[in-house]
């Protein structure tokens, strides 16, 4: 079997009600970079890339299709290293990483779809055949209720059978943000697992002090509190807390979170599937960070595809550590409006009290509507 085929499809669709976060982005609307590649064999599959869309569309067209033409998809890990290799003088991280990540998981699923199998059979098998979701969400909408909505936001989150939620931080006033916080916890109570996500606002400084404000609320974890270039910095913050601290969705291939994993700079990694390298990569990620004893939770952000696949890749991950009651890794099931998310499967994902089923179709699961697709794409 050959690849034939290397296509892009940008997509895009408008957000009806924005939103931002602490980074100061509004979010006006959703879009991905959706790869597709072709066979020989008449078998088709599909990958997703982190980040804006036409850059990741262009690199791709421009550097790695070329190169992706004509050989065995069942290759993948070699036609990861070429790649890799063709284009690290310019940029070993960032968009030459998203971009290849789009193409290594459209190859993964080609194989699935070969051999009729999903793929977290290929990868070592399922360790579990669902997986325990959050609700990311709780993003600033209305500056004049930014407690008010918060609180609304999680008691849904909660009533849909959410066991754990993950709100956005970063106000400029750490006084603000621990209000808000502590109104969300008093409102879905002690059983529902909570997170804060600060998108790397905080200096070191800022970081260590609002942490340790946020201590009492029995948090799961506090994301991305400082920039990610400050590995230093992350050493700092995660000594000085009594409170788990993650990152690493911006951060990219098993070099990329090397130094990371081996001084335990985050309690927590989240590498995405569709940025950091792939499944190929993350792969070798996870099993880093476990050979250290740093947990692993998936970050995901995009479409119905890099979805499955990321939930792929969670069956296959084992439990850090192995328990008689472990606690598995959980999906980060994102529930900002996404008609990407929801209408490009022809059988969405979806949650039932906090729980979403491991697709056991080929390759990454799920089929591809294609009338969706022409819908949202714009080129």
């Amino acid at each position: 079997m050959k690849v034939t085929g290397v296509a892009c499809h940008l997509l895009q669709a408008k957000v009806e009600k924005p939103f931002t976060s602490a980074r100061g982005w509004l979010y006006t609307t959703r879009a991905s970079c959706i790869v597709e590649i072709t066979t020989d064999a008449g078998i088709t599959g599909w990958g997703e890339c982190y980040g804006p869309a036409a850059v990741n569309k262009t690199l791709i067209e421009t550097q790695y299709a070329p190169r992706v033409l004509g050989r065995d998809p069942f290759d993948v890990e070699v036609v990861w290293e070429d790649l890799y290799n063709r284009i690290k003088d310019y940029g070993p991280s960032g968009f030459s990483i998203t971009a290849l990540s789009g193409i290594d998981i459209a190859l993964w699923d080609v194989m699935g779809r070969a051999v009729g199998k999903p793929i977290h059979k290929l990868i070592g098998g399922a360790h579990r055949k669902e997986v325990i979701a959050y609700a990311t969400g709780l993003y600033f909408t209305d500056m004049d209720r930014l407690v008010e909505e918060a609180v609304e936001e999680a008691r849904g989150y909660a009533a849909q059978g959410f066991r754990a939620i993950k709100m956005k931080i970063g106000l400029g006033d750490p006084r603000l943000d621990l209000r808000r916080v502590q109104a969300v916890r008093e409102a879905i109570g002690p059983e529902v697992g909570l997170a804060v996500d600060a998108n790397h606002c905080f200096t070191v400084p800022q970081a260590i002090r609002l942490g340790r404000m946020l201590e009492p609320l029995d948090l799961l974890w506090f994301e991305e509190p400082i920039s990610p270039e400050d590995h230093d910095g992350y050493v700092e913050v995660t000594r000085a807390l009594d409170l788990a601290v993650a990152g690493g969705e911006n951060d990219f291939t098993r070099w990329g979170f090397r130094d990371i994993v081996a001084r335990k700079a985050m309690d927590i990694i989240q590498p995405d599937v569709c940025a950091a390298g792939g499944l190929s990569e993350c792969r070798k990620i996870a099993a880093l960070a476990s050979a250290h004893g740093v947990e692993c939770v998936p970050h995901a952000w995009g479409s119905a595809i890099g979805l499955a696949a990321t939930i792929q890749w969670l069956a296959a991950m084992p439990d850090t550590p192995p328990a008689f009651r472990p606690i598995p890794p959980m999906l980060e099931f994102e529930q900002t409006p996404n008609p990407l998310r929801d209408e490009l499967a022809r059988e969405p994902i979806r949650q039932a009290n906090g729980i979403v089923r491991v697709p056991d179709g080929p390759g990454i699961g799920i089929e591809v509507d294609r009338e969706a697709l022409m819908r949202w794409k714009v080129a």
